[in-house]
Order: C-alpha cells, then structure tokens, then sequence
C-alpha cells in the first residue's frame, strides 16, 4: 500500500511526515515531495538525495518552514 501514489499523496497532504514511511519510489516522486513539504517543511528529511538537490523542492521546504 505504501507505493500507492494516491494512498501516499493523502497521507502526506495530510501529514508530510508520512513521507517516512512512503516506498524509495514515492521519495523520488517529486509532486508527492512537494506536497509533503509545503504541509511540514522538515518533511524533507525524509525525501530522496535526488529530491533533496531539487532547488524547486527546497525552496518550497524554506518557504514553509522560514530559514
């Protein structure tokens, strides 16, 4: 259930920490990140390397969060 995109969507829309528990594929998927960190900023721990150099992905972590 964990690689079901619209499972993971919900959860994330409504907790981005549930992106800990998202499958190395759905931590990859960048509209399922994005959504996760414009909920919680810090969500972005949990996002793939790849996610996590995604300048788009980072700012909108920043814009939720402050930094």
């Amino acid at each position: 259930m964990k690689k079901d995109k619209e499972v993971v969507m919900a959860a994330v829309q409504n907790h981005g920490f549930a992106l800990q528990y998202a499958s190395k594929e759905m931590k990859k998927d960048k509209e399922v990140v994005m959504v996760a960190v414009q909920n919680h900023g810090t969500a972005l721990q949990y996002a793939s390397e790849e996610m996590k150099r995604d300048k788009g992905v980072v700012m909108a972590a920043v814009q939720r969060d402050g930094g």
